[in-house]
């Protein structure tokens, strides 16, 4: 049976392995010359397996990285990546459930889980022994601390030269493209489950959805240390179900994915068309959301475009608040700019980074990826980042940045919209529920991909230019006066409409 007593919670090795327990963590790597028995189950099972693998060999492979924990008879395993999980099962899974056996007896079982949070780094904080309760699923970003015996802080990351720092909402730039989201986040983290369940963030990649999922998990960390609060991807979620299908271990998942306080889940639009997984998960909502428990979730689409859902599932989704989230407009550009060019300690010009405001439009992580690239220039020359440095260097990081939109795509997004065929838009059916779709490709089209009206005119069905202009006319009239077009997902007004398309064109 699982002890349900607490647990002091300690790095298994150094440098800095970022380490979970359900049971206990033995000690670290210096403390075992010294003491070698561990008198918790935990502790065994390590003891053993580094006895069955040597010593070296156990404190590379399983110092950083990996969290330990005991579920009933069950040794859980937890890594920080796929390619890792696979490497762990080839070479250590018989050793460790040697391992296990020996401690826990025949029916010892060991399990392999991804937990994607493991690479990330640690909140940085005193150093300390964390104590967390055994009963919960602890996230490892708080089950790091320091041997016994250790003075001075610890390191801020995981001491490992490729971990990432969790964002942080004192960190997210606020601009009227992303205001209202960022307000709705800082309610959720301040007032779990009191305001508004789900809170639905949307909008297309690298705006900050994830930014902003990862900084209410840090704050509500910092504010609630008793609340279980569980971060992961939607394709997590599948894996972890697909894993307890196979294993005939559903009570635990279920267990385990229903018994939280706090549930943030990242791309739930990856959901869609899995029905399967769609159920389980809509399980998983309705009783959470019945016990009063917050949901945070983010996606790349609005609900009622997630058009391979079920009905029930999309409006729970609706049930809470939905904030979408725009590309960062000029002002918020340039604040995102300034703010990450500070953390990269280059000499920047204010023309340099005044360019890249300007010229990288579409998401934060181009803005990055350009001042990366300035940065690498100045590591190499020792130069200062100049106005004509920036242009020179970023030529063609901006060529490439440029979304060519083809006529088929128009038509792809517009009939996946409307749920409409690529013949229908160019038959001659005059119809409200083909005729609409058809104007808005028309208006698209001459927007994006700047055909003349007599080319976009042949494209569809080889009508005449003046059908094209009047087309258009009537799109911008719809817009102007807020008109209802009807779609699939249901009656949208029509700016609102077109933005959806728009979005949907450019990060297709």
């Amino acid at each position: 049976m699982m002890q349900t007593g607490q647990a002091v919670m300690m790095p298994l090795s150094p440098p800095g392995g970022s380490v979970e327990e359900h049971d206990a963590i033995p000690p670290s790597r210096h403390e075992r010359s010294g003491a070698r028995g561990r008198t918790t189950r935990v502790g065994q099972i390590l003891q053993s397996l580094e006895e069955r693998v040597g010593t070296r060999s156990f404190a590379h492979w399983f110092g950083s990285q990996v969290a330990f924990a005991l579920e009933s008879n069950e040794f859980v395993v937890r890594v920080a990546s796929p390619f890792f999980l696979n490497w762990m099962q080839k070479h250590f899974r018989a050793a460790m459930t040697a391992a296990a056996s020996e401690v826990l007896g025949p029916s010892a079982r060991v399990r392999f889980d991804v937990d994607g949070r493991l690479s990330a780094a640690l909140d940085d904080e005193p150093a300390r022994q964390a104590v967390e309760p055994a009963d919960g699923d602890v996230p490892a970003a708080r089950t790091a601390g320091l041997a016994s015996g250790a003075s001075g802080p610890r390191r801020r990351q995981n001491e490992t030269p490729h971990s990432r720092r969790s964002a942080d909402l004192a960190d997210f730039v606020e601009g009227d493209c992303n205001r209202l989201a960022l307000t709705a986040a800082r309610q959720a983290a301040e007032a779990p489950g009191a305001r508004f369940n789900p809170l639905y963030l949307h909008g297309v990649v690298g705006i900050g959805k994830t930014h902003l999922l990862e900084g209410i998990h840090g704050r509500l960390r910092r504010r609630f240390p008793a609340l279980r609060v569980l971060l992961l991807t939607a394709e997590m979620f599948a894996n972890h179900f697909t894993e307890a299908l196979r294993a005939k271990t559903l009570p635990a998942f279920r267990q385990r994915f229903r018994g939280v306080d706090v549930l943030l889940v990242d791309d739930v639009d990856f959901f869609d068309g899995k029905r399967v997984i769609q159920e389980e998960f809509l399980h998983t909502f309705k009783q959470l959301e019945s016990q009063h428990k917050q949901l945070v979730l983010t996606a790349d689409r609005h609900p009622r475009l997630l058009l391979k859902s079920s009905d029930e599932l999309t409006t729970r989704f609706l049930s809470g608040m939905v904030c979408r989230i725009e590309a960062p407009d000029t002002e918020t550009r340039r604040q995102i700019v300034a703010a990450r060019a500070q953390r990269l300690d280059v000499p920047f010009a204010e023309e340099a980074l005044e360019y890249v405001a300007g010229r990288f439009r579409n998401n934060v992580r181009e803005l990055e990826g350009a001042l990366h690239c300035l940065a690498t220039w100045h590591a190499m020359t020792g130069k200062r980042v100049s106005p004509s440095a920036a242009r020179r260097v970023l030529a063609d990081l901006e060529r490439d940045c440029i979304r060519v939109i083809q006529p088929a795509d128009v038509e792809a997004t517009v009939c996946r919209f409307f749920g409409v065929r690529p013949e229908d838009l160019r038959s001659a059916r005059r119809h409200r529920a083909v005729s609409q779709p058809r104007m808005l490709a028309m208006y698209l089209m001459r927007k994006h991909t700047h055909a003349a009206y007599t080319e976009i005119g042949r494209y569809f069905g080889g009508r005449n230019h003046a059908t094209v202009m009047s087309a258009e006319k009537k799109v911008r009239q719809w817009v102007e006066s807020r008109a209802s077009i009807p779609s699939v997902a249901g009656d949208w007004p029509a700016d609102e409409l077109l933005s959806n398309l728009e979005q949907q064109l450019m990060a297709s």
